[in-house]
């Protein structure tokens, strides 16, 4: 039963009648429900999870979600209830289960819409009346966040088995990047197809600027300086508060937290690093065929250098999405951190070596499946700059953490 969530997950897209069989089944024999039928939802935002309706024999519907991730080595997720105690507004499952492989929740039905869809509708142009309101419930959340990781700082302590170090640390060390980037993988890119181990060894000149790492510098920081056993601040944080595990309540105009898969007591920074990167520079990832028709990249090799020439420019939802998290979280937060005497030299780093993980290591950049060559090389070009230090020029990322760093 370990693998079965794994495989409904990667079903849901290629055989959707399938992955609802298995699902019923698995609902049957872990939980006390006379299930009538089950409807899975494939969405583009769901890259390492599933979700959808289930309809019991007396005709309720419930909402089900669950995050899959191979090669786990946490044996405790979902831990909502920290959540709750602080001051989250976070939906409560009415069924549950996180046994290691089977993490798997039961919910009402959820109305609202995801944080995720409005935003989309927003940059596409399909949605003109929901913005101003998304920005100030976006805008009171993260002033909410703030005192939630007022009221729950302590002191450095290493955290070895807080879930969100599995989307960092132990995808880099328990399998995910071996299995992704082994050095003899090949990936198809516009210039070419070539093997990773090549690709790693690049370094790189984006739009102009000169990053001083190769990928391979960027994986043997980050194994480096994001150990759980570094001893660091914590807060009781959400660990993957990303726009898709967000609802919009437009009657109330707030936020309401949702799949607290990674929830738990960890760094500040790691906190903020999936939705800082998820809702503000990843929806190549999410839509990589309409993002590469509407995102024009050119490479040039010179040597061991690729010169990388993209324009992705962030539409205002998104910059919201950026301003906000930076101006009401992330610097009162090293604001906060530096005065209670816990903050390290290095928390710049730190923060982009976890945003590098974000590009690199959510979806395989190498899959020719999913993602298109200018897109596969849009998603190395992102890594890079996420995780490298510029020598010239700077990314918006590094003005922003520029700003940060000029206000402590």
């Amino acid at each position: 039963m370990t693998n079965i969530l794994q495989t409904i997950q990667q079903l849901q897209f290629t055989d959707k009648p399938q992955a609802e069989s298995l699902l019923i089944t698995f609902i049957r024999e872990t939980f006390d429900l006379s299930v009538q039928s089950v409807e899975l939802r494939p969405l583009a935002i769901s890259l390492n999870s599933f979700n959808g309706f289930i309809t019991l024999t007396d005709g309720n519907k419930l909402f089900f979600k669950t995050h899959t991730e191979q090669d786990t080595v946490i044996d405790e997720y979902y831990n909502a209830h920290l959540l709750a105690e602080i001051g989250y507004p976070i939906i409560q499952p009415l069924y549950s289960t996180t046994k290691t492989g089977q993490q798997f929740l039961i919910y009402e039905v959820i109305t609202a819409p995801s944080v995720f869809d409005v935003a989309w509708d927003i940059e596409m142009g399909a949605n003109t009346t929901d913005y101003e309101a998304l920005k100030q419930a976006q805008n009171d959340a993260d002033d909410a966040l703030f005192t939630y990781y007022q009221n729950s700082l302590e002191a450095h302590t290493p955290t070895p088995d807080a879930p969100v170090h599995q989307l960092f640390y132990h995808r880099l060390t328990g399998g995910r990047y071996d299995r992704f980037y082994a050095d003899n993988t090949p990936i198809i890119l516009p210039h070419g197809t070539f093997h990773m181990g090549d690709v790693k060894r690049v370094k790189w000149v984006i739009n102009g600027q000169a990053f001083i790492e190769t990928i391979n510098d960027l994986v043997a920081d980050a194994i480096r300086l994001l150990n759980p056993a570094i001893p660091r601040p914590t807060i009781i944080g959400h660990g993957d508060a990303h726009n898709g595990n967000v609802f919009f309540r437009r009657d109330e105009k707030s936020l309401l937290y949702f799949d607290p898969a990674f929830a738990g007591k960890h760094p500040p920074l790691f906190d903020l690093t999936k939705p800082i990167f998820h809702n503000v520079f990843a929806m190549w990832m999410y839509f990589p065929h309409i993002k590469k028709e509407t995102t024009p990249i050119h490479v040039n090799v010179k040597g061991d250098t690729w010169h990388v020439t993209y324009n992705y420019a962030l539409p205002p939802v998104r910059m919201m999405f950026l301003e906000s998290k930076f101006e009401r979280v992330l610097i009162p937060t090293l604001k906060m951190v530096k005065q209670a005497g816990f903050l390290p030299d290095d928390w710049q780093k730190i923060l982009k070596l976890a945003l590098f993980c974000c590009p690199f290591l959510t979806l395989n950049l190498a899959d020719a499946d999913r993602f298109p060559p200018e897109i596969s090389l849009l998603g190395l070009a992102m890594s890079v700059e996420m995780g490298a230090n510029s020598d010239n020029g700077r990314h918006i990322l590094d003005e922003w953490l520029d700003v940060a760093e000029n206000r402590l």
